[in-house]
């Protein structure tokens, strides 16, 4: 019988890392640097150049009211020429601010919402092949407007207030699509409901 303590997965001694030969950004600014590798992998394969896109940490917000409404965003998304509903996210602002500081502050600045009650979700890949960053989740509960949006020059952001249920009914039927790494967000908060034994997340049937 498998020991429960053990992990399923364990990294196999026989994939080592690739051997960077060379190195150079091609392209860098506050958002995103482009950096072109020359490796060899282990069988002696030279891959040039090897793309890396290097991202600032990310991170997202599930916000629920006292109603049981869960916060959403919509904003035209260029990458793929449509409207997107997201949770509330974004990245640090600088380097001193934390993901959770960057997080409450997204939220108040793309919503007007705010909330005491915060707990940290855990974080995830972004893109595991291309880049280098990670996406920080956070729950925040009872969630109350206390001011307008702060939106940035280039934002136009609706905020929308979602009943739970339906938010889930939507999501299940392709009704509502959202951001896979948000999908991610809220696997992490069935796991955390489930480990804290909250009766107000339990409730929410994750």
């Amino acid at each position: 019988m498998a020991d429960p303590k053990k992990p399923a997965t364990t990294p196999s001694a026989g994939i080592a890392p690739w051997q960077v030969l060379e190195s150079k950004y091609s392209y860098r600014d506050r958002w995103l640097a482009v950096r072109s590798d020359t490796v060899r992998v282990p069988n002696g394969t030279i891959l040039s150049p090897y793309h890396t896109i290097e991202f600032p940490e990310w991170i997202c917000a599930i916000a629920l009211t006292s109603e049981r409404e869960i916060v959403l965003i919509e904003e035209y998304r260029h990458g793929i020429e449509r409207n997107s509903f997201e949770l509330p996210c974004g990245t640090p602002d600088h380097e001193g601010e934390s993901v959770l500081e960057a997080t409450k502050r997204e939220l108040r600045e793309e919503t007007g919402y705010a909330a005491d009650e915060w707990h940290a979700l855990g974080s995830s890949t972004a893109n595991t092949a291309r880049q280098n960053n990670r996406v920080h989740a956070f729950v925040a509960l009872d969630a109350r407007k206390v001011a307008e949006p702060e939106l940035d020059r280039g934002e136009m952001i609706s905020t929308h207030l979602v009943p739970w249920d339906r938010f889930l009914a939507d999501l299940a039927d392709g009704t509502l699509e959202i951001p896979g790494l948000h999908l991610a967000a809220l696997w992490q908060l069935k796991v955390f409901a489930k480990q804290t034994r909250d009766p107000r997340l339990l409730a929410l049937g994750l």
